[in-house]
């Protein structure tokens, strides 16, 4: 695209983008009312370790989409190629990696991945409507992207406490899970948790102090 004029796409992008909120409302939805009920009727440790959320009638389905639903959200990398907008590593490099790691993880069907997959669930539906109401020509507080990211922040801390968790009960045989599953799981959720503290910072903060300073 370096010598090509931009697509405008607008249309397209406001069609993929509500089409990916609503898979993601349903989706968080459907997951959630089923992680709820684990931690209500069973407890923290049976919601984190149990892995009958890869196996039930409903929670099955939503597991099984969310990791197909991996490659199809790369279709947000060519729409901001298209566009010509700015392409930044923290986009494509979590896009990569959670495809990566949702696949390697769904066929063990190691513990936490109920966790996992509500909450990314959860931020996308926020996210995707965000997009798409952006695409279709509503002006949205600036508050919301704020909210969104640090619900992505709170995520990423979430999800290494859940590693942990699953880690020190994998010890006493209660979670099924293997070291190198945690280590990179690991690894990919403190990536993610400083990159987005940095595009925070990058993105509102140092903005509203440039804002100011310019007063």
């Amino acid at each position: 695209m370096n010598k090509r004029a931009k697509f405008e796409l607008r249309k397209p992008l406001v069609l993929w983008s509500l089409t990916l909120a609503v898979f993601s409302i349903f989706g968080a939805l459907r997951t959630g009312a089923y992680m709820v009920y684990i931690l209500m009727t069973k407890g923290l440790k049976q919601s984190v370790c149990d892995q009958s959320f890869y196996n039930g009638p409903v929670s099955k389905f939503w597991a099984y989409a969310f990791v197909l639903s991996k490659a199809p959200e790369l279709g947000d990398t060519i729409f901001i190629i298209l566009r010509k907008q700015k392409l930044i590593f923290l986009h494509w490099y979590h896009h990569i990696t959670v495809l990566l790691y949702s696949w390697y993880s769904y066929k063990d069907m190691v513990a936490g991945g109920g966790w996992f997959m509500t909450m990314n669930y959860g931020v996308h539906a926020v996210m995707y409507s965000y997009y798409a109401l952006r695409a279709a020509g509503f002006r949205v507080s600036r508050k919301f992207a704020m909210f969104i990211t640090l619900s992505q922040i709170t995520q990423m801390l979430m999800g290494c406490v859940i590693n942990y968790l699953v880690y020190y009960w994998m010890q006493h045989d209660q979670c099924h899970s293997h070291f190198h599953n945690i280590f990179w799981s690991s690894l990919m959720y403190l990536s993610y948790l400083v990159l987005f503290c940095h595009f925070f910072f990058e993105a509102y903060i140092g903005k509203m102090r440039k804002a100011t300073k310019a007063e």
